[in-house]
C-alpha cells in the first residue's frame, strides 16, 4: 500500500469517529437506557435497512463468502437470497409484534409469550452464539486480513481488531452503530465494486473466468457458477437449503438481538417494514459482490499467477482470495478504499454485537438481579459486560480454527448456527399462530434443542480431531449434513412443542395480547399498499438469480 492508500484509511476512520460523535452529541439523552440500546426508538426506515445490511456483513463474510466462490462453492450465495426472502418475513409477520408489545430485547418478548425461563434459556444461547459465530469469527477474519494484506502477525491483528471497534461503541451505544453503520454500507459497495471491476479486468472479462475454470475442471466446472447442488451434495444439497437453511434464516433474521434491534429502534411499524425491505434489496448484492470475486480471484489463479491464492503453507486457500486480489490487482487509492471497506465490515458487525451483548446482558440478567439500577448504572454494566464477552471471543478462536480446517470459515458460521437455531425458532414463529402452546411446551422444545445441538457440536469436535471409531453410530451423528440437521431437529422441537403443551393449560387471553397472530391486523388492502409491491419485486428478483446460475442459466 502508498502513502494515498493510508490516507483513504485514515479519512474513514476520521470520518466514522465523527459520525459517532455527532450523532450521539445531537441528542443529549444519551444517559437514558432506551437511547443508549435503543436509539431513542425514532429511527427512520433507510438507516434500519443500512444498518442491517452492514451489520450482517462482516469480515466473515468479506472473506468467507470470496473464500466460498474460489473452492467452488458457489453454493454458499444461496443463504445471502434466502436471507432476502427471510427479511419479509421480519417485516410482515414478525414486526409487528415486537413494535406493538414494547420489548428491548427477543428474550423480553418470549417471556411475555412462553415465561421467564424461557427469557432466560434465550438470553444466555444468544450470547453464547455471539461468541461463537459472531465475536469469534468477525475477530478471526480480520485478524486474516491484516496477517495477508498487511503482514501483521495473527494474534496482534487480533488485538487491533477488537481495540479499534470497542471506542465508539462503548461510547454512543446503538445510535453511534446504527449511524456509523449506514456510511459502511456505502463504503462496503464502493470497494466491492471495484474489486470486481480490476478483477474481471485482469482476466479480460466474465469470459476469461469461465475459460479458465472450464479448461481446469471441465464437466465439474458448474459448482463455480451454480446455486444448486444434487440432493446427496455432502455440503449443499438443494433439499437442506430450501429447507433446513430458512430455519437458520428465521432465528437469525426474525429472532436474535443482533438483528431485530436495529428493526425494534424505528419510529414506527411502517418504518420498520420498510427497512427490512430495503434490507432486503441490499441483500440481492453480496452473491456479485463477494462470491463472484472468489471465482474470478481463482480463474486467476489458474490462468495468471499460480501463486496468487498459496497460503504460507505453499497450499491453496480459498480465504485469502479477497486480500490476494485487492494487494496485487488494485491501483493505489482503490487498495486504500477496499481496506476501509474491510475494515467498514469488520467494525459494523463488532459494534452490532458488542452493542447487543450490553443490551441482553444489562436487561436480561442484571436488571433483574438488581431492578433499582439507575439508568447510569446500566448503561455502564452494559459496557463491562462487553469487554468480558470480547476476552471469550478471543478464546474461542483455537477452537474455532481446528472446526474450519479444510471448509472454510463461512460454512463454519452456517454450521455452528445451524445447531443453534431450530428450537428458538419453533418456540417464536409457532408461539405467533398457534395459541395452545405454552410455556412447559416451550421450554421442553428448548432443552431438547439444547442437548440434542449441544452433542452434535461436541460429537463434531470430537470428529475433527479423530476421535470417533470410522462408519460408526456417533460418526454419523457427526457428520450428517448440518442443513439437514437443523431441519430434522427443528420437526423434533415443533412436535416437542405441540405435544407438550397439549399436558398444560392454554395461557390466559391477557398473557396472548400482542403476541399471538390474530391480535394484530391491519386494515389496508395490500394491493394498495406499496410495501406489498416492493415485496413482490424482491421475489421475483430473488427468482431470477436463481434461474441464471442454475444448471439452465450460465451454468
Amino acid at each position: 500500500m502508498e502513502i494515498i492508500d493510508y490516507i483513504v484509511v485514515a479519512l474513514y476512520f476520521i470520518g466514522i469517529f465523527f459520525t459517532a460523535y455527532y450523532v450521539t452529541q445531537k441528542d443529549k439523552k444519551s444517559s437514558s437506557s432506551e437511547d443508549y440500546f435503543l436509539a431513542g426508538k425514532n429511527v427512520g426506515w433507510f438507516v434500519i435497512g443500512a444498518s442491517l445490511f452492514a451489520s450482517n456483513i462482516g469480515s466473515e463474510h468479506l472473506v468467507g463468502l470470496a473464500g466460498s466462490g474460489a473452492r467452488g462453492d458457489f453454493v454458499a450465495g444461496q443463504f445471502e437470497l434466502l436471507a432476502t426472502l427471510i427479511l419479509i418475513l421480519l417485516g410482515w409477520i414478525f414486526v409487528p409484534f415486537y413494535i406493538k408489545s414494547g420489548v428491548f430485547t427477543m428474550p423480553e418478548f418470549l417471556e411475555k409469550r412462553y415465561s421467564p425461563a424461557a427469557r432466560t434459556y434465550l438470553s444466555a444461547v444468544s450470547i453464547f452464539a455471539y461468541v461463537a459465530t459472531k465475536i469469534s469469527v468477525t475477530i478471526f477474519a480480520g485478524a486474516l486480513v491484516f496477517e495477508v494484506m498487511l503482514g501483521v502477525p495473527f494474534w496482534i491483528g487480533a488485538a487491533i481488531v477488537v481495540l479499534a471497534t470497542g471506542v465508539y461503541t462503548i461510547y454512543g451505544g446503538l445510535r453511534a452503530v446504527i449511524y456509523t453503520d449506514m456510511i459502511q454500507m456505502f463504503i462496503l459497495v464502493f470497494g466491492s465494486l471495484a474489486v470486481t471491476y480490476f478483477g474481471l479486468s485482469a482476466i479480460g472479462g466474465w469470459s476469461g473466468v469461465t475459460e479458465a475454470i472450464s479448461a481446469t475442471h471441465g464437466a465439474e466446472s458448474s459448482k463455480f457458477f451454480n446455486l444448486w447442488r444434487p440432493m446427496d451434495d455432502p455440503d449443499f444439497p438443494w433439499t437442506g437449503v430450501l429447507f433446513g437453511a430458512p430455519i437458520l434464516g428465521v432465528w437469525y433474521w426474525c429472532t436474535d438481538q443482533f438483528i431485530v434491534q436495529r428493526v425494534l429502534s424505528a419510529k414506527n411499524i411502517s418504518e420498520a417494514r420498510k427497512g427490512t425491505l430495503f434490507g432486503g434489496f441490499m441483500k440481492l448484492l453480496p452473491i456479485f459482490l463477494f462470491v463472484i470475486p472468489g471465482v474470478i480471484a481463482y480463474a486467476i489463479y489458474l490462468k495468471v499467477d499460480n501463486t496468487l491464492l498459496l497460503n504460507t503453507t505453499g497450499e491453496m486457500d480459498g480465504d485469502t482470495a479477497l486480500p490476494a486480489l485487492v494487494m496485487n490487482f488494485l491501483p493505489t487509492g482503490f487498495k486504500g478504499l477496499v481496506v476501509a471497506g474491510l475494515l467498514a465490515a469488520l467494525m459494523s458487525s463488532l459494534s452490532s454485537v458488542f452493542n447487543s451483548c450490553s443490551t441482553l446482558f444489562t436487561l436480561d440478567f442484571y436488571k433483574k438481579w438488581y431492578p433499582d439500577s439507575t439508568e447510569q448504572q446500566l448503561v455502564r454494566v452494559g459496557r463491562i459486560a462487553t469487554l468480558f464477552l470480547v476476552l471469550s471471543g478471543l478464546m474461542w478462536i483455537p477452537l474455532m480454527k481446528m472446526l474450519t480446517e479444510g471448509g472454510g470459515i463461512y460454512k463454519y458460521l452456517q454450521s455452528i448456527q445451524a445447531y443453534i437455531s431450530p428450537p428458538i425458532a419453533a418456540v417464536f414463529l409457532l408461539g405467533l399462530f398457534i395459541k395452545r402452546i405454552n410455556a412447559k411446551g416451550a421450554f421442553a422444545a428448548l432443552m431438547t434443542g439444547l442437548v440434542i445441538g449441544s452433542f452434535r457440536l461436541i460429537m463434531e469436535a470430537v470428529n475433527a480431531s479423530g476421535g470417533l471409531a470410522e462408519g460408526g453410530a456417533l460418526q454419523y451423528f457427526a457428520t450428517i449434513n448440518f442443513l439437514h440437521f437443523a431441519l430434522f431437529l427443528f420437526l423434533l422441537c415443533s412436535a416437542i412443542l405441540i405435544l407438550v403443551s397439549l399436558t398444560a393449560p392454554q395461557h390466559s387471553a391477557e398473557k396472548l395480547k400482542n403476541v399471538t397472530y390474530e391480535r394484530i391486523k391491519e386494515n389496508q388492502s395490500l394491493f394498495s399498499n406499496r410495501d406489498f409491491w416492493l415485496t413482490m419485486a424482491l421475489i421475483v428478483f430473488v427468482i431470477v438469480i436463481w434461474i441464471i446460475f442454475s444448471p439452465w442459466g450460465i451454468a
